[in-house]
């Protein structure tokens, strides 16, 4: 029976189960004919409205297999840490370069960008690189960042052959770098597999370029992809490779520290509290480094959000007290610190709600879950919005309350938006 077949048997109209799912109609057709998939976030409540589990639901969307491909055929939309190995020393935008309809910047700054790079060296590419983290950590809508970090990707890719070793493996140094960015841009856009394809691509570029902690941090930022789709003893394993490969990195650096603070969810994830406050603490040493640790660009983690991760963490592992109290420690530090992202608040504020959903305290839902909702739309964070859709799923049995009813139907509105 296909996805079509069981959404007629239980009675729901395409425009019916859209509805329930807060998603397009066009969207349940484009699922039903095979075009795409729904997204992780989507695939619990899609499982609940078809009265299916999640392993019913992946085999009911899985592509039949022809006859030539075989039952262990790895699926398209796997990309293991080593499957680019040539693809980077050949022309690895590709994938990136077909990412469809793109915010455009204005023709003749993009014209005069991407002629300033087509003599750069790799000291100019790293500078620049550094330049579109800033903008990218500054940005409000982190999307706007993405055509100029495509300009910068295709005259990287262009300035590839004709190097010396030493001067290639530092071109390979700066692709890493970049397409961690690319990457980062991909997810908090949803694309999951550009990101995953991203990922792997700067992981291989860093090994290349002999370059530890780099490839560390490609390792990690691909095993959150697995963290954000809740396989957590997966992305345990990536981040065992990660945690190795930062071992043998600078030890000045907070790479390892970082590791360590997403396995913290991933243990989260798997109900593990002990493992979880182990790996937290490893990571809280990040604050007794000499140096500042971080690099503001692929390596930013510098201890600063620990209160709130931790306050996350037992947000998961459903210690409220804990959780509570550090969630709100992190709220201080912010006003102490002068500011904090929208990104950054409005996840703090997504699991204070949270925490009331659990303790089926409306007014505490609607207080932070107000606020998190409007910096939402301020940031336009695909993040975000995910977080909020997890809130969604945790209020929906206190929709009697109209407020609480009220604020389902904005997140809604803001995931179809």
């Amino acid at each position: 029976m296909g996805l079509a077949e069981r959404r007629r048997s239980l009675g729901y109209s395409q425009e019916g189960l859209a509805h329930a799912l807060g998603v397009d109609r066009t969207t349940i057709g484009r699922w039903e004919s095979g075009k795409t998939v729904p997204q992780p976030s989507l695939r619990p409540e899609l499982a609940a409205a078809l009265q299916l589990d999640l392993a019913e639901l992946d085999a009911m969307l899985a592509p039949p297999r022809t006859a030539e491909e075989p039952a262990n055929a790895p699926s398209s939309d796997h990309y293991g840490p080593g499957s680019a190995d040539d693809m980077i020393r050949r022309e690895f935008l590709r994938v990136i370069a077909v990412t469809g309809a793109l915010t455009t910047v204005p023709t003749d700054e993009a014209e005069e960008l991407v002629e300033s790079l087509r003599r750069a060296s790799s000291q100019d590419f790293l500078r620049m690189n550094s330049h579109l983290w800033q903008v990218y950590q500054l940005a409000r809508a982190k999307g706007s960042v993405y055509p100029v970090v495509r300009d910068q990707l295709a005259s990287l890719n262009d300035a590839f052959s004709g190097h010396s070793r030493p001067e290639f493996q530092a071109m390979c140094a700066a692709a890493g770098d970049l397409l961690q960015l690319a990457g980062e841009l991909s997810f908090d856009s949803n694309r999951y597999t550009e990101a995953a394809t991203s990922y792997t691509l700067a992981a291989s570029a860093s090994r290349d370029a002999g370059a530890y902690d780099l490839w560390a941090c490609a390792l990690v930022r691909h095993a959150y992809i697995d963290v954000h789709e809740r396989r957590y003893q997966e992305a345990t394993h990536t981040l065992s490779a990660a945690r190795n490969v930062a071992r043998r990195g600078d030890h000045s650096l907070s790479t390892r520290h970082w590791v360590a603070a997403v396995q913290a969810e991933a243990y989260a994830g798997l109900g593990d509290l002990r493992a979880c406050e182990r790996a937290l603490d490893t990571a809280e040493e990040v604050l007794g480094l000499a140096s500042p640790g971080h690099n503001s660009g692929w390596l930013r983690f510098d201890g600063s959000r620990l209160s709130e991760e931790r306050g996350a963490r037992y947000v998961q592992l459903g210690r409220l007290d804990l959780a509570e109290q550090a969630l709100q420690d992190a709220l201080s530090q912010a006003v102490l610190a002068q500011g904090q992202s929208y990104r950054r608040r409005a996840t703090v504020l997504t699991d204070l709600a949270a925490i009331g959903a659990k303790r089926s305290d409306a007014d505490q839902v609607i207080t932070y879950g107000r606020e998190a909702l409007q910096l939402a739309h301020q940031s336009g964070s695909g993040y975000v919005a995910r977080k909020l859709l997890g809130l969604r799923t945790a209020i929906s049995p206190m929709t009697r309350d109209s407020r609480i009813a009220d604020l389902t139907a904005d997140i809604t509105a803001l995931a179809t938006t």
